[in-house]
């Protein structure tokens, strides 16, 4: 079960990954993202944080190709470049749980 929690001022949101679980988080449009990107129609940043007990993992990709995976260790943040078009995908084997807030990118 996917706990979701989204706070509309600061564009952030919670949630509980299952093993072997890969959650697209933005990109795929309305009703397939975990939650709202609010800067989704032009470049901007992902600010992922580790709040689980396991390391996961991170991907980015655009029309199916992977641009970047990275790992994420426990209680580790990772700023992620989104230009627009990007999908932001979380991947996990073991039980986690992430927080994921969306900033603007500065042109």
């Amino acid at each position: 079960m996917i706990f979701l929690t989204q706070h509309e001022t600061s564009a952030q949101a919670e949630f509980e990954l299952k093993p072997s679980q890969s959650m697209s988080i933005t990109g795929k449009g309305f009703g397939q993202d975990a939650t709202k990107n609010p800067y989704d129609n032009q470049n901007c940043f992902a600010v992922v944080e580790n709040i689980g007990k396991k390391e996961f993992f991170i991907r980015t990709q655009q029309n199916g190709k992977i641009i970047e995976t990275m790992p994420i260790k426990v209680g580790e943040i990772k700023k992620v470049k989104l230009l627009k078009g990007y999908e932001l995908c979380l991947d996990t084997n073991s039980k986690s749980k992430a927080k994921v807030e969306f900033e603007k990118m500065e042109e």
